[in-house]
């Protein structure tokens, strides 16, 4: 699994979706994905990043289907 990247219509928005890896558990697995949030506020500049959460790959398809 890779990273890929979201950027809404009016390329305002930016959400970035990576693996998650547990490495608490014994045997690390990637069963969770880093949803990370940003705004554009300019489109010659980068993305200010304003937070991120971790989430099950189940409920990620869900919201982002």
């Amino acid at each position: 699994m890779e990273k890929f990247t979201l950027i809404n219509k009016d390329r305002s928005r930016i959400k970035v979706f990576e693996p998650f890896e547990d490495v608490s558990k014994p045997s690390p697995s990637i069963d969770a994905m880093m949803v990370s949030y940003g705004c554009v506020y300019k489109r010659s500049s980068k993305p200010v990043m304003k937070g991120s959460r971790v989430e099950t790959i189940e409920a990620a398809r869900k919201e982002y289907k």
